[in-house]
């Protein structure tokens, strides 16, 4: 179960269960990029610059993939299944 302490500031910090202020901060950011943010752009600028770099990318997704438990959570969008009651 989590704890809850009290940190220099006096707030309090939720743990174990998650963070819930900071998952709050992290979703509102993330609107507010979508939002705002050109993401065609940051995928253009995010774009292999050369062959090599591709490379480099694809093997670092490969890599990162290698880990996935399953088929379904390396795939864009996919879900690992939950473990336990069905």
């Amino acid at each position: 179960m989590g704890t809850k302490s009290t940190d220099s500031t006096g707030k309090d910090n939720v743990h174990g269960e998650g963070n819930y202020a900071a998952t709050r901060d992290y979703n509102e950011r993330t609107r507010k990029f979508l939002k705002t943010a050109d993401v065609d752009k940051a995928a253009h600028d995010a774009a292999p610059r050369s062959d090599a770099e591709a490379k480099e990318m694809q093997a670092a997704e490969a890599k990162g993939l290698s880990r996935a438990k399953t088929a379904t959570a390396a795939k864009p969008g996919g879900n690992p299944p939950r473990a336990g009651k069905r």
